[in-house]
């Protein structure tokens, strides 16, 4: 069969993607991401097993056009931004992670026989977690928008950083391996670089807004512009020697500012996908199953450093910093596996001499393993943490909770009513009871929603709403309701549904008001009346009795706006 598809293009690329589709889909069904999938393709496509990915060339250009792509999509999103605003447990948590796993990765590479330089570059690139998995599992499990999940998207950024700071030198090194005229190539190529920086800032601050504002009449166009806009940079950059990776990147950056760039990402989310499908069967089809079977005890020994090792010092770090045990664990758990970024990197030195292709298959192999386990102990994190908490009480201080509830000890005052959940809904409740003379504490777990309301001058605290032990520090003795706006969706401590799980908590707490959910079908009402909730209000109806009260009476409702911090959208449950 290798022969027959060997003899045309058309049939080994038909045939890569029916074997991707087929192997992608058993992944799925067992909840693995399509990282370790396409890995395995290559692996199966390559010479160890059906032997069809031969047209070397072709596959290695489409792979590179891949990683032009996916550094793109990164400077696109690359919001320092965010590492502002979460202020020093991004720049610690990320900075710390790092320096541990390069040190204690480098002295266990030594420990295991490698070579100096290999044992740097294989801890240095056992640093970089998968901001694309992470983002995905947390997404799928609606806690992008949760304290752990914003602490893990901050740290994650600081990981870019070092990346791009890692590809840099990388690159300069490689120019630089020329003999006498190293350190003037060298200079020659940050030249370039600072020159096409200045380039890039003059693009964003006169030409980015308006010339995407026109592409955007045509959204089509917006695609081909921003993938051609990617290549160009990209290839600029290996022209003038600091690498495809930093040109994408910088174009990327580019674009970051202006209004489309999610429009722009979303788009090209795909393209991604399908491309950096080809970068890794190149990578597994160059992979010597033989070499990899030498390497299975050193990539286990990597592989428990990382999805132990990782996790605890980010444990240890936010734990030093008065987080909860809880809150540091969930952030933890997000660094338990290395990135695509990590076989980019190590890639590189293999291109510039420096390591030998076991080590490229050694991490590779540490991929595999720690991407694999890690999904599961993401998706199942709370379970895993119910499991082990006793374990954890050495990662928490006994002021634990300070950064987390600073704001609550001043916050904390006498109210009224309690207020889970302020999106559009949840705020429009807070401010008609609070124009009604009515003490409103809101408590929200995304800190944009819990900023947006301080600055309209309601009292906030960060708090996820099904967390017994966040719950408890809550001033429930004095406050009359406890309404709850969070949508249904699998968030929080459980895949329960919120509110079901708040009711239950507030019960245990022995809370003695009332308490109020939003719900938008009949059926779920029903349910969550009978688990114990005094008055579930159906915003639907309940609009649309006020909306025939006003019409009947001829009464001009009052002019009330409730704004909502990010776009959010009440999801019907």
């Amino acid at each position: 069969m290798s022969e027959a598809i060997g003899g045309y293009i058309f049939y080994e690329i038909a045939a890569l993607l029916v074997l991707a589709a087929s192997v992608g889909f058993v992944g799925l069904m067992l909840r693995q991401p399509l990282i370790v999938s396409f890995i395995a393709v290559g692996i199966l496509a390559g010479p160890s097993v059906f032997d069809i990915a031969k047209s070397d060339e072709h596959i290695d250009l489409l792979a590179e056009l891949g990683i032009a792509v996916l550094l793109f999509l990164v400077g696109l999103k690359l919001d320092l931004k965010l590492v502002r605003t979460l202020g020093p447990i991004a720049l610690m948590t990320g900075l710390g992670q790092v320096a541990f796993t390069t040190i204690f990765g480098f002295l266990i590479g030594l420990a295991l026989g490698l070579g100096t330089l290999t044992s740097l570059y294989v801890a240095v690139a056992l640093t970089f977690s998968s901001t694309i998995i992470i983002v995905k599992l947390l997404s799928d499990k609606r806690e992008i928008d949760s304290l752990h999940g914003r602490i893990a998207l901050g740290f994650l950024i600081v990981q870019d950083v070092v990346v791009v700071l890692a590809m840099i030198v990388l690159s300069a090194i490689g120019v630089g391996t020329g003999g006498d005229a190293a350190f003037s190539d060298v200079l020659l190529v940050f030249g370039y670089g600072a020159a096409m920086l200045v380039a890039v800032g003059l693009f964003v601050r006169f030409l980015a807004n308006p010339l995407v504002e026109r592409l955007s009449r045509a959204p089509e166009l917006l695609v081909s512009f921003a993938i051609g806009w990617a290549a160009l940079l990209a290839a600029l950059g290996h022209y003038l020697g600091f690498g495809k990776e930093l040109g994408g990147l910088l174009a990327g950056v580019s674009l970051a500012s202006t209004p489309f760039r999610e429009a722009i990402s979303a788009r090209l989310a795909s393209l991604r996908d399908f491309l950096l499908l080809f970068f890794f069967i190149a990578l597994g089809a160059s992979l010597d199953l033989s070499v990899l079977g030498a390497s299975v005890f050193a990539a286990v020994i990597f592989s428990l450093f990382v999805l132990i090792g990782n996790p605890l010092i980010v444990l240890a770090i936010m734990g030093a910093m008065g987080y909860r045990k809880r809150t540091g664990f969930l952030a933890g758990l997000t660094v338990a596996q290395i990135s695509e970024f990590s076989l980019i990197f190590m890639a590189m030195g293999v291109s510039i001499g420096h390591v030998a292709e076991d080590a490229l298959g050694l991490v590779t192999l540490v991929g595999l393993i720690t991407i694999a386990v890690s999904t599961y102990m993401i998706t199942y994190s709370h379970q895993i943490y119910g499991r082990i908490e006793p374990l954890l009480g050495p990662f928490e201080r006994r002021s634990a909770g300070q950064a987390e509830d600073a704001s609550l000890a001043a916050r904390a005052v006498a109210c009224d009513v309690l207020i889970f959940g302020l999106g559009r809904y949840g705020m429009g409740i807070a401010q008609e009871l609070s124009r009604a003379g009515w003490r409103v504490l809101g408590v929200d777990f995304n800190p944009v929603a819990v900023r947006h309301a301080r600055e309209r001058g309601f009292d906030v605290v960060f708090g996820d709403a099904t967390d017994p032990e966040f719950l408890a520090h809550l001033p429930l003795g004095q406050a009359r309701w406890a309404v709850s706006a969070v949508p249904e969706h699998d968030t929080g401590v459980s895949h329960d549904d919120p509110r079901r799980s708040l009711i239950r908590s507030l019960t245990d707490l022995k809370f003695g008001g009332r308490i109020a959910v939003a719900a938008h079908q009949e059926e779920t009402a029903d349910a969550l009346e009978a688990g114990g909730a005094d008055l579930v209000l159906m915003p639907f109806r309940d609009a649309a009795s006020r909306a025939a009260a006003l019409i009947q009476n001829g009464i001009s409702p009052p002019h009330s706006e409730a704004d909502d911090p990010e776009g959010q959208r009440e999801l019907s449950a």
